[in-house]
């Protein structure tokens, strides 16, 4: 695996978890949506949610970064044996700083892109967000009714909170981040999804991040995603050098 720059987010109290975050109060994905979708794991187990940028190249959180050996995508449910399995290159270095829960994988072999196994666009830098705009997130984390992970992707649709609402409500809020779902409502993200997309306008915006520690049913605080606008200049930058261990800062 060569990780192109791994971010940790250390915040007491919080936690997304190395097995992290559940959607809460969604539904099952449709089968042919959201082919972007990867599941990061380590040897037989999923530990985060992901998202294909390129054929050969991951977005997930840093802080899922727990002994990974491959991916798996192209399939809605993990236990398809139709479902791609690619392993991470494992030839890595790897770099560490507080508050930016952002990783970039890079795969052995390419993604066959075709029907059922697509790239997502990730949003401008410029894009614009709006207060209570509608957005997805989608993951194979625990639901309201299960405490493991679930086989089938599921996906949930959340509002973009308001910054200084956030800020208020948390005590310490990292740098470009976005909030969306948990708060006053009764839908977001829970152990078991982090890593997963924020999608706004069919780009990816957020990585699922952190909630309030285990408590997803549902946090007085809203969900918190690291924000990719703050990032993409340096995502792209590592996609042209493909193999170069470029670290952030």
């Amino acid at each position: 695996m060569q990780v192109l720059g791994r971010l940790l987010l250390f915040l007491t109290l919080i936690c997304a978890g190395s097995h992290a975050h559940r959607i809460i109060n969604g539904k099952l994905a449709p089968e042919d949506s959201m082919q972007f979708m990867v599941s990061v794991q380590s040897k037989t187990y999923h530990v985060c949610g992901g998202f294909l940028i390129k054929e050969d190249f991951v977005v997930t959180a840093a802080h899922c970064d727990v002994n990974l050996t491959h991916v798996i995508l192209g399939e809605h449910n993990l236990k398809n044996r139709n479902a791609k399995k690619i392993n991470i290159n494992n030839k890595y270095k790897h770099s560490s700083t507080v508050s930016h829960d952002i990783m970039l994988i890079k795969l052995d072999s390419g993604a066959p892109i075709g029907n059922n196994i697509q790239t997502i666009p990730l949003a401008e830098k410029n894009m614009n967000l709006e207060d209570n705009q509608e957005c997805f997130v989608a993951g194979w984390g625990k639901t309201e009714k299960s405490n493991f992970v679930v086989d089938d992707l599921r996906v949930v649709n959340v509002s973009i909170i308001n910054q200084k609402v956030c800020k208020h409500n948390w005590t310490h809020l990292p740098n470009n981040v976005i909030c969306a779902g948990g708060f006053s409502t009764d839908k977001g993200f829970c152990q078991g999804d982090s890593g997963g997309p924020l999608v706004c306008n069919g780009k990816a915006v957020g990585i699922v991040s952190f909630n309030k520690k285990e408590n997803c049913i549902y946090p007085n605080v809203p969900n918190v995603y690291t924000d990719v606008r703050g990032y993409v200049d340096w995502i792209k930058d590592n996609l042209k050098k493909g193999m170069s261990p470029i670290y952030w800062g």
